[in-house]
């Protein structure tokens, strides 16, 4: 009888591994067996923290990287390995995830003089849930072939709270053969794994989402502070919106009103969540696309231009809800 081959991290290479098994050879089930493989996460900031504490407590070893070595403490604490470098987790992992804040935060992570392709390993699995340009994805994707790995995109929505519950929503663009691969470790961290297509296509979907995001937050942030310059309660105003057709998920899970809420980002001081200065790169992510496209976006031009006139007056590390306290400070917006 044929001696087993060497475990592999991808659920399609475990795929193609069970045909080469005499036959009649019973096998553990690729999660079972791909649990014991280490997976290398770099990017711990607001959102990549509570997803790699995700894949811990569903038995995933993790092995850190953050450009800001205090990001890493409290993963040594719970038995992470942290490394020095990008490359490093390359080396020790096969299957990565990134969530870094831009362009040129991926493209470091990835290419850079400490990058993940430095010492990627041939088949490995590289997830990228960061919100970057479609075709820096694409340009990435190219890179890791000619290294012999696969990338895919996988941006996330649904916030700091979802990503600490583990119900995030993964828009997963690649191979398609390799998403259930990918479906593995997202669905660690995620309720909502879709797969849109080539690469490039999670990012259009999570940038037309969060164009579609902005501009709900900023017409719920001005009808909570019409309606409360009108003599309405919040609280009151909130409950109205919420079983009426203005109903949005800015208005009866992110409300943007102090008070309204426990346990959003208004109820923080605005600290905390998804920070003004992210929404206004992902709105100029868009505007980039629409402009290759030649797609008339008026609101979300309109949003984009409000986001990094907060990012200028002083709420640029603020919770993207904060749209409201600026509405209520800018008497004359």
């Amino acid at each position: 009888m044929a001696a087993p081959l060497m475990l592999r991290a991808s659920a399609s290479l475990l795929h193609k591994q069970r045909r080469v098994f005499a036959g009649g050879i019973a096998m553990v089930s690729s999660r079972a067996m791909a649990s014991k493989t280490p997976v290398g996460f770099i990017g711990l900031g607001n959102m990549g923290n509570p997803m790699a504490k995700n894949l811990i407590k569903h038995g995933y070893p993790v092995i850190a990287y953050d450009v800001f070595p205090e990001a890493c403490k409290e993963f040594q604490d719970v038995g992470a390995q942290v490394t020095d470098s990008p490359a490093d987790v390359a080396e020790r992992a096969d299957r990565i995830i990134t969530m870094l804040p831009s362009n040129p935060n991926a493209i470091e992570v990835y290419t850079g003089n400490s990058g993940i392709l430095k010492k990627v390993k041939k088949g490995s699995l590289l997830i990228d849930s960061s919100t970057i340009d479609p075709s820096v994805s694409k340009d990435l994707a190219k890179e890791a072939e000619k290294m012999g790995a696969v990338f895919m995109d996988a941006p996330v929505s649904g916030g700091v709270g979802a990503a600490r519950a583990g119900n995030l929503t993964f828009m997963v663009g690649g191979v398609e053969q390799e998403f259930d691969a990918a479906k593995e470790l997202l669905t660690c961290m995620g309720s909502h794994v879709v797969y849109c297509g080539e690469v490039g296509t999670g990012q259009a979907a999570k940038i037309c989402n969060n164009m579609l995001l902005a501009i709900s937050m900023i017409g719920t942030a001005e009808t909570m502070n019409l309606g409360i310059r009108l003599g309405l309660d919040p609280k009151l105003l909130a409950k109205i919106l919420n079983m009426s057709s203005g109903r949005c998920w800015s208005s009866d899970t992110y409300n943007p009103v102090p008070g309204v809420m426990e346990g959003v980002p208004s109820a923080n001081n605005y600290q905390g969540g998804f920070g003004t200065t992210l929404m206004a790169k992902d709105l100029s992510l868009a505007q980039m696309s629409a402009t290759n496209t030649k797609t008339p976006v008026p609101l979300g031009s309109v949003a984009h231009q409000v986001y990094r006139i907060m990012c200028a007056k002083g709420y640029a590390q603020k919770d993207f809800s904060s749209v409201f306290q600026f509405l209520r400070e800018e008497e004359n917006l």
